[in-house]
């Protein structure tokens, strides 16, 4: 799934419990984060034309961050950091675990290949896991999925007067609830 569907789903697993906006952002994070290991596409676009082409991309993504040992280490970092460890740290491992279900489900490429997730690395190389009925990333049903949790956000946004906006700028995050109640507002008197 896109990093926004995975932000987006993070952050609502953030609000599952009241949390502090640290400790939403750890929880928030250790959800998108496992992405970090598609960085080499950087890498490989900028070295697409010179004589020393890259493939990190290929080789890392799914890879180094869509693991047990990554999500283990992701929940005791946002443990450490956080203000109410066991929850951040239930909501952090949850939030990886969530992310890697979406991949399994919905992270097909173009050319329908499928990227299986080595969910044992690094303790054990032996278990890859994938589904034979994986859509493609720009199917249909990764975006009725993101329009449920943009609109899960929109509510939480209203309830809970926060964001995921809040982690950029309060005054970005302030202005969007105040414009999603007044929007909210009109509707309901309509």
């Amino acid at each position: 799934m896109s990093p926004i569907t995975h932000l987006l789903i993070s952050w609502s697993i953030a609000n599952a419990a009241k949390l502090e906006k640290r400790d939403r952002f750890l929880v928030t994070m250790t959800g998108v984060l496992p992405d970090a290991d598609g960085a080499g596409i950087v890498v490989d676009f900028a070295m697409r034309f010179t004589s020393h082409p890259t493939d990190f991309w290929t080789q890392w993504h799914h890879v180094l961050g869509h693991n047990l040992g990554f999500a283990l280490a992701l929940t005791i970092a946002a443990a450490c950091a956080a203000q109410r460890k066991f929850m951040t740290a239930v909501l952090a491992f949850a939030a990886v675990h969530v992310h890697l279900a979406c991949d399994i489900l919905g992270a097909r490429g173009p050319d329908g290949d499928q990227w299986p997730i080595p969910y044992l690395s690094p303790f054990y190389q032996g278990l890859n896991l994938s589904w034979e009925g994986q859509w493609a990333l720009n199917g249909w049903p990764n975006f009725v999925i993101t329009g449920v949790f943009l609109g899960l956000m929109f509510l939480i946004a209203v309830k809970r007067e926060a964001s995921p906006l809040e982690f950029v700028s309060q005054r970005a995050n302030q202005s969007f609830v105040q414009t999603l109640k007044t929007r909210f507002a009109k509707q309901a008197r309509a």
